[in-house]
């Protein structure tokens, strides 16, 4: 079966101290209006079930990716500094996949490779 569906999907999941959720949800603003900038950026939001902050993004491929991660560099360094990372997940094609590793190193996450599907 061929693929052809090049979307990164990054899923990301954060711990939100209570006493700093405003601080955060500040951040979040921040995070959208950059992302709403990039023009290989396919979807970008945050959901939140109870302290757990998540923020479902997509991007076609690697290099929407890495221009994301670049462009939010600052914003992400912030949000570290105030959250615990419980979770980090990149989903994708196993050639995108590759292309993200080195930039990921420092950060616990999982690659998964995408097995079958499509996209409209």
């Amino acid at each position: 079966m061929t693929l052809d569906d090049q979307c990164v999907s990054i899923y990301p999941y954060f711990r939100v101290p209570a006493e700093r959720k405003q601080e955060v949800m500040e951040l979040c603003k921040q995070f959208v209006d950059r992302s709403s900038q990039e023009p290989l950026c396919l979807y970008y939001g945050f959901t939140k079930a109870g302290e757990i902050l998540h923020c479902r993004e997509g991007y076609r491929g690697a290099a929407g990716a890495l221009a994301h991660l670049e462009n939010v560099d600052e914003l992400l360094q912030q949000i570290l500094q105030i959250c615990e990372l419980t979770k980090l997940e990149v989903h994708g094609l196993p050639d995108e996949l590759e292309k993200l590793r080195p930039a990921l190193t420092t950060l616990p996450v999982e690659f998964f490779e995408l097995q079958m599907g499509f996209r409209r």
